[in-house]
């Protein structure tokens, strides 16, 4: 069931809808209200965009920058053949 739906099926239980409405602004209140809920479960449910920290790239990363070090030394030219 979508929210629409979930919402109707709750007015109809609670609220005696359809033989008895609530002012308009009460209505689009509930049917505002459940559209955020859903969005917020989907949100929280779905995929996610991006990770804050993946494992595996982190420490190719720290070894990549142990290499660098590594290779990065002072090179001494004074003693030229």
């Amino acid at each position: 069931m979508n929210p629409l739906q979930k919402t109707s099926c709750w007015l109809a239980q609670h609220a005696g809808f359809p033989a008895r409405r609530l002012p308009e602004a009460a209505e689009r209140l509930l049917c505002l209200a459940a559209l955020a809920a859903e969005a917020e479960d989907s949100a929280a449910t779905g995929p996610k965009l991006f990770e804050r920290r993946v494992g595996a790239q982190t420490a190719s990363q720290r070894a990549h920058a142990m290499r660098r070090s590594r290779v990065h030394f002072k090179s001494d030219n004074s003693a030229k053949v």
